[in-house]
């Protein structure tokens, strides 16, 4: 890609990703840490279970797949468009020129394509990346013998909690990404006049028909690749701002 089309090819759609990343990333750490405290507040101030943190994940998931959906979309063709023939291209310009020519050309719903796949991919995003980060991070503390010193971990348990977590959100993941992006990319086929899946359940079966259950983990190593960093820069940087936080607001009173 480099070669033939220069170095910017390679971040064709990253004012779409930021974008993703404002919206539906911003909600589902807000909202599953929100639910995460009212949760612990009801447990009188203990420790919540797995299962619990489990239906927070997948609630603030949900909610925040609902906010950034139509985003997603955007930098799905985007990238899908930078790779097709010349011919075959849309050429957009950005995510907004994307966002507006999509809506334009084939009607808002088409904003919301593969919905559906896209809340189960981020229900299983966010019980993967940060439910099991939260678990992970009280069994790193016993294994290391971290004290935990005012609900603080150590680097060593952050670092091992946050590495577990961005394996488990890609495992968890890929399966519905795959469904998600074919589902949000596919255009009417001019020969037959359809559209190449009618649903999930139809573009689950044809991949397990096709392509077999390792057809779900096609292209798992550079998923991961993406994943794993992501996930760990993100739960770092959010332990760190938020403890700055609380010192602040705690030595302001």
């Amino acid at each position: 890609m480099i070669a033939k089309e220069g170095v910017m090819s390679i971040y064709m759609g990253v004012d779409a990703a930021v974008t993703r990343q404002m919206s539906y990333g911003t909600a589902r750490l807000g909202l599953h840490r929100t639910f995460s405290d009212i949760l612990t507040k009801m447990n009188d101030g203990n420790p919540i279970s797995f299962l619990q943190k489990t239906l927070s994940g997948m609630s603030s998931g949900a909610i925040a797949v609902c906010i950034g959906t139509p985003v997603d979309v955007a930098l799905v063709r985007l990238q899908a468009d930078s790779m097709a023939p010349i011919e075959q291209r849309q050429n957009y310009k950005n995510v907004f020129d994307t966002l507006i020519r999509t809506s334009t050309e084939e009607g808002v719903g088409a904003l919301y394509k593969g919905l559906v796949p896209n809340i189960l991919r981020g229900m299983a995003m966010n019980v993967g990346m940060l439910a099991c980060y939260d678990q992970a991070k009280e069994t790193a503390a016993v294994l290391l013998g971290d004290p935990m010193t005012n609900g603080q971990p150590l680097l060593t348990t952050k670092l091992l909690s946050s590495a577990t977590a961005g394996f488990t959100a890609a495992l968890f993941s890929l399966p519905f990404d795959l469904m998600k992006s074919r589902l949000m990319n596919q255009r009417v086929d001019p020969k037959t006049g359809k559209m190449p899946y009618s649903g999930i359940v139809d573009c689950a079966t044809q991949i397990l028909k096709k392509e077999g259950p390792k057809g779900f983990y096609s292209g798992f190593s550079a998923y991961y690749g993406r994943c794993a960093p992501h996930a760990m820069i993100i739960l770092l940087s959010t332990e760190y701002i938020t403890e700055a936080y609380r010192n602040m607001m705690y030595n302001s009173k």
